[in-house]
């Protein structure tokens, strides 16, 4: 079986670098993790090392020179598809342009409610009684590229910590999911094997 080529962008705890690395390890996910790319050293950057990925610290650089050097590395890994993944830095527009339609993130709201920053804060103090998070295509504007997938659930505590677990705890499930459909259906243009699905576990709903 053919498979895409993944790099992951990381910059925090590494959640779903772990996620998309266990679904990896199952024989029918099209992808394989092949480069992991950190902006500074960080949780994830250790569990990178540690499952044996070829990871490449990038720190203390302007977003150009960052760029450069990651472009290169993805060129030499002859990487399909980056996966950002708590990765804390803005691409710039040129560096969308070069991997337009194969740089994918994940954002913890429902866009296109609450771009950028500070989203469990903003939840809070606007007294919403939903929150979630998206996978979306990156392009040249601050989280607004195409939505692949979305997952929704209630707000039953105004506890920033809980919160920001219940996101995690879900994101991990919904991220490899959308990775999944996206390289058989834009990469693999093998559509067939999916239809826009709904899922409702534990009053979750997840829609890709």
């Amino acid at each position: 079986m053919n498979k895409a080529n993944l790099s992951i962008f990381a910059s925090g705890a590494g959640s779903n670098l772990l996620a998309i690395h266990d679904a990896s390890l199952d024989k029918s996910f099209p992808g394989k993790l092949q480069l992991v790319i950190c902006n500074k050293v960080c949780p994830a950057f250790e569990l990178a090392k540690s499952l044996n990925y070829e990871t490449k610290l990038i720190s203390n650089l302007s977003i150009e020179k960052f760029e450069l050097i990651a472009h290169q590395e993805l060129i030499k890994k002859k990487i399909d598809l980056i996966c950002l993944a708590g990765f804390m830095r803005i691409l710039s527009p040129n560096f969308v342009l070069k991997w337009q339609n194969k740089i994918l993130n994940i954002h913890p709201s429902i866009l296109p409610m609450f771009p950028g920053l500070d989203t469990h804060k903003k939840i809070l103090l606007n007294g919403l009684k939903i929150h979630g998070s998206t996978v979306h295509i990156v392009n040249e504007k601050l989280d607004s590229g195409k939505i692949l997938g979305q997952f929704a659930f209630a707000v039953k505590s105004d506890d920033y910590n809980s919160l920001i677990r219940n996101i995690k705890k879900y994101e991990n499930l919904l991220y490899p999911e959308v990775i999944r459909k996206y390289i058989w259906t834009f990469l693999f243009k093998e559509d067939k094997f999916f239809k826009d699905k709904k899922i409702h576990l534990n009053n979750v709903v997840f829609s890709y």
